[in-house]
């Protein structure tokens, strides 16, 4: 008998349970014919939050230009919108050719990455982080090294701890903001301070805004990019989120800051880029009527919208809990509640018991990379009875447990 075929030793190291064996074992329960409530992943086109109109229509308009390979960087109409953008957040000076256009986020982060690294560099990731940030920067033969933003801060970091932890061997600084998995979002005077810390130790400035209009309130957001100069910040957005557009795969990131002596960096990014052709073009005609149009998200995180009605119900549902506790969201599309107990705990016992008892799936704590094992992440975007529903579920199943 021949022996199994070997897996790359890195492959180990990495986590992403968000569709891992829990979300395995849902779909088996739905093949059996029940109903799984899925509360593990962000993707709004599953709850019926789905991207404008107009967006659509600037794909087939445009499909007739769309057979051919785009440029690596992405389309220019595309680039110039996010361009634009940038002006307008007070950065007059930012050019399309500081725009690259990707399939999603995840992939300009795996080559940015991968254009950085030498074997050992180090990346600080906050914890908890999305787990695809600690994932690219182990598969790029980088270690990831977590700084802490606990519940008792508000799940923000201390910039104190965080430079404490810069070494020879640090190359950059990873920020998410809006958070993801904790909807924390960065007062400006901690942005601040965290772009100094990257000045200081000439790092690589790396700002995760995929959520960055996603906020409630009246918490504010201020882009990383207006506040850093002498280093270089690269800072990720695209319609996934705040578009409702998950499955259209486009990203962006831009170059920032101290762009000229990141050329040469640049440079092996686009050569990277150039090595897989292009990105999806076709929804890439997309890009320029969703920043340039009616912004239809504050709809939904406003007062009475779907997604701050969805939260003011998770949080009135924990309030209400013999169990739980919760920093409220203050942006994204997640709560990160914890468990209140004294005793050990199982996250991921709990939460497999809870998907075959109740039927609700949701996301380990430990799962974004973290020690302490009572948290749990679960999106907003079912309709807030379904979430009401299913925080007393959860305290249901917690009553056998604890």
């Amino acid at each position: 008998m021949k022996t199994p075929i070997q897996t790359a030793s890195r492959v180990a190291d990495v986590r992403y349970e968000i569709r891992g064996p829990l979300a395995r074992r849902a779909h088996e329960l739905e093949a059996q014919g029940h109903e799984i409530l899925h509360l593990n992943v962000g993707n709004p086109g599953a709850f019926g939050l789905h991207a404008p109109e107009t967006m659509r229509e600037a794909i087939v308009r445009n499909l007739k230009s769309s057979d051919a390979y785009g440029p690596q960087t992405g389309i220019f109409p595309a680039r110039e919108a996010v361009a634009i953008q940038f002006q307008e957040r007070g950065l007059v000076d930012t050019r399309f050719h500081q725009v690259f256009i990707g399939n999603g986020v995840s992939e300009l982060v795996d080559l940015t990455l991968r254009a950085l690294l030498e074997p050992g560099d180090e990346v600080l990731v906050p914890a908890p982080d999305y787990p695809l940030w600690t994932a690219a920067v182990v598969l790029n033969g980088g270690r990831a090294v977590h700084y802490e933003c606990t519940a008792g801060n508000g799940f923000l970091p201390d910039p104190a701890a965080i430079e404490a932890q810069i070494t020879e061997r640090t190359r950059a600084l990873v920020v998410i903001n809006p958070n993801n998995p904790t909807g924390a979002v960065y007062p400006e005077s901690l942005l601040n301070e965290l772009a100094a810390i990257a000045e200081r130790h000439d790092l690589v400035l790396f700002a995760d805004e995929i959520y960055d209009a996603i906020t409630y309130d009246g918490a504010e957001f201020t882009p990383m990019a207006t506040l850093v100069d002498d280093t270089l910040c690269v800072s990720f957005g695209g319609l996934s989120k705040v578009y409702r557009a998950c499955g259209w795969r486009v990203g962006w990131m831009v170059f920032t800051g101290d762009i000229e002596r990141a050329e040469a960096y640049r440079l092996a990014v686009e050569k990277l880029a150039a090595l897989r052709l292009s990105s999806n073009v076709p929804t890439q005609w997309a890009v320029q009527t969703a920043l340039g149009g009616y912004q239809s998200i504050h709809e939904l995180t406003g007062e009475g919208g779907r997604l701050y009605e969805a939260r003011r119900a998770v949080i009135d549902a924990v309030a209400a809990s013999r169990h739980l506790e919760l920093v409220p969201p203050r942006g994204a599309m997640y709560a990160f509640p914890s468990v209140k107990t004294g005793r050990d705990f199982d996250d991921h016992a709990f939460a497999a018991e809870l998907l075959e008892h109740h039927h609700v799936l949701v996301v380990p704590g430990t799962s974004f990379n973290i020690a302490d094992p009572r948290h749990f992440r679960i999106t907003l975007l079912p309709e807030p009875h379904r979430l009401t529903r299913a925080i007393e579920a959860i305290d249901t199943q917690l009553d056998e447990l604890l």
